[in-house]
């Protein structure tokens, strides 16, 4: 009976074998289980919060009565969601600015070799493996009003002052030799935030620089040290403009996670005070949800949409093979 099988079966196995040898049938269907993952987890909600956007859908219902785009044009009548987009466009692109500095800086460190470097490495890539709720509520108490490791550190190293100065901060705690309020005060609270984000996205650029710096040939390197390029003249002349092209492909991710991002504003200040730190996230989930308007809370969230559209165009465009020749 197994005689009369096989010849039977091996055929059929082949075709299979070839079958699953071929790239136009192998590739849709290692593909398959990401599209179907994206279509499900993405895709249905936010198809989901487009058809919300043009309701009076309200908390507790899934539907509403068709509206059109007044949820879109009405938003604008508010101070608080022109404040957030103001302050999403702050928070994302001062954010990527101190990344970009810090990232070339520790890159340039990192590369070389001292005693330490795994342990160096591992603390700067610590931020982005932490969970961010953990790692927030940790800076939640660093700058608390009353335990504020930072305020300590200013006063000792004699800093406070001149910080005060720098950001223009005046109000009686500074006048009583009070402890400065990070969180409690609208310009330090959106400086706050701006720099934890800053802290969780830089560990992600850093990767990226020093896979650039491995693409720069020895001989740029060489040709540097003979020239006498060294230290900042070397960074600025010869690694910055080698490694623009990555650099802009870690900028532009860090866009798209910084302008989404939720969890940061919303541990720290919940969008305040007085909602002067709402960002376009935050002030969807307050009206959304807080408040019970999804439709309006939908149309907030969409607003996000054409702006990180054409991040991603541009981050496809700047995404490709790069030579230093």
């Amino acid at each position: 009976m197994e005689a009369e099988a096989a010849p039977g079966w091996r055929p059929s196995t082949r075709r299979w074998r070839r079958a699953l040898e071929d790239r136009r049938v192998l590739a849709p269907l290692l593909i398959a289980p990401a599209v179907i993952f994206m279509a499900l987890v993405v895709g249905v909600p936010f198809g989901w919060a487009i058809y919300l956007s043009f309701t009076d859908a309200i908390g507790g219902s899934l539907s509403g009565h068709w509206i059109g785009l007044h949820n879109f044009t009405s938003v604008w009548q508010d101070d608080n969601f022109r404040r957030a987009i103001r302050n999403t466009l702050i928070f994302t692109f001062a954010s990527q600015a101190i990344v970009v500095v810090g990232a070339s800086v520790l890159s340039a460190f990192l590369v070389r070799d001292f005693r330490g470097k795994w342990f160096i490495r591992f603390l700067v890539v610590l931020p982005w493996a932490a969970p961010v709720v953990l790692s927030t509520i940790t800076w939640l108490w660093i700058l608390d009003s009353l335990y504020s490791v930072a305020n300590w550190t200013l006063t000792k190293l004699h800093l406070e002052h001149a910080l005060i100065w720098l950001l223009g901060v005046t109000h009686v705690e500074t006048q009583a030799q009070a402890p400065l309020q990070w969180l409690g005060r609208p310009n330090l609270a959106l400086v706050a935030i701006t720099l934890v984000q800053a802290w969780r996205i830089l560990p992600f650029a850093v990767v990226i620089f020093i896979a650039g710096r491995a693409s720069i040939p020895n001989e740029v390197e060489d040709a540097a040290t003979i020239d006498g390029a060294t230290g900042l003249k070397k960074l600025w002349y010869i690694d910055v403009p080698l490694q623009l092209p990555i650099a802009l492909v870690a900028v532009l991710f860090g866009i798209v996670f910084t302008a989404g991002d939720f969890a940061v504003v919303y541990i720290l200040t919940q969008g305040g005070p007085f909602n002067s730190t709402q960002v376009l996230p935050t002030w969807a989930f307050q009206i959304g949800i807080n408040s019970g308007s999804l439709g309006e809370g939908a149309a907030i969230s969409l607003y996000l949409f054409p702006f990180l559209i054409l991040v991603t165009i541009g981050m496809l465009f700047f995404a490709r093979p790069v030579q230093v020749t």
